[in-house]
């Protein structure tokens, strides 16, 4: 009988699978948000210009801090101007402000900006902008363009994200500066309407959305301790650079935690593998034994079968 050949099933098109061929010379495009999803540019315009917007206006509290803290209208711009990232010019003004030295100030605010530095490693890739463009885009890599590229399903959404976000947030900050450092110089004693408040109220805010994990919460509550406990005995400005090591110190004890916790269960491990008893000899020679006589109770019974079937 001839053996029947079924028919290989027909694939529809709807049930095949795209795939994507990367083009040769070209970057394959990566994904930043879950796989299918689309966004229209409009909502990414409106979402980026939410964040520049709310962010920018902070501005006008830096300017007024600034000014308070003696600096002039020119070199109030200019910091806005030519650092642009809020935490660092509020940290630089506040230990002004405090009598710091100026060296110290610069110094706590240049460690609060290199976190831009690894931002920017990140953004480098995701937005694979032109060589040409990049030292441009540099200057407005911060925590908001950041956040607002990186929640992005696409790179064209990445690019337009990042950019709105980047020049409203960096012409509304500069333009709220002026009017600060301006309404500051009218007002004259800023301390007398409590202005001087306004340096770490906004910092705080801007950092407190930050704080997500219990890890994160736990280094922010340490750095405040030593900033507080060194503010007595340290110079203005030190207790900035001291609240700085609470990052290493909560790094160390949790990958120490890690590391007990790993030893642990290495531990566990090598106990339930002695708990489990070992086959001794003669259980061996027993189920030998049995293996033995039933292959050989197979074989007399195959002989069998083929003598009968002689007959």
């Amino acid at each position: 009988m001839a053996a029947e050949q079924s028919a290989p099933p027909e694939i529809r098109p709807e049930d095949e699978v795209p795939v994507s061929t990367p083009v040769p010379g070209t970057r394959p495009e990566p994904t930043l948000a879950r796989e299918g999803e689309d966004k229209p540019d409009s909502a990414v315009v409106r979402d980026a210009l939410g964040v520049g917007i709310a962010v920018g206006l902070s501005g006008f509290a830096f300017g007024v801090t600034s000014a308070g803290s003696g600096l002039t209208l020119l070199q109030t711009c200019a910091l806005s101007l030519l650092v642009f990232t809020g935490a660092s010019q509020f940290a630089l003004v506040g230990a002004l402000a405090a009598g710091g030295n100026p060296f110290t100030a610069a110094a706590g605010a240049f460690f609060l900006g290199v976190r831009n530095a690894f931002y920017g490693l990140r953004l480098s890739q995701l937005l694979a902008l032109p060589r040409a463009v990049r030292p441009f885009a540099a200057q407005w890599v911060i925590d908001e363009t950041t956040a607002v590229t990186l929640a992005q399903p696409t790179r064209r959404a990445a690019r337009i994200g990042f950019t709105v976000t980047g020049l409203t947030l960096y012409v509304l900050w500069n333009l709220t500066t002026l009017a600060g450092a301006i309404g500051a110089e009218a007002i004259g004693d800023t301390d007398a309407w409590g202005l001087d408040a306004a340096s770490p109220a906004v910092f705080l805010a801007l950092l407190a959305p930050m704080l997500t994990t219990a890890t994160e919460r736990i280094t922010a509550g340490l750095a405040v301790l030593l900033a507080l406990g060194s503010l007595p005995v340290l110079p203005a400005g030190v207790p900035v650079l001291m609240a700085a090591l609470a990052a290493p110190l909560v790094l160390f004890l949790k990958g120490r935690a890690n590391a007990a916790k790993g030893r642990e269960a290495r531990t566990d491990g090598r106990t339930t593998s002695r708990e489990i008893p070992a086959e001794s000899s003669e259980t061996r020679t027993t189920r030998h034994e049995n293996t033995t006589r039933g292959r050989t109770k197979s074989e007399s019974a195959d002989g069998n079968f083929e003598k009968g079937a002689g007959r």
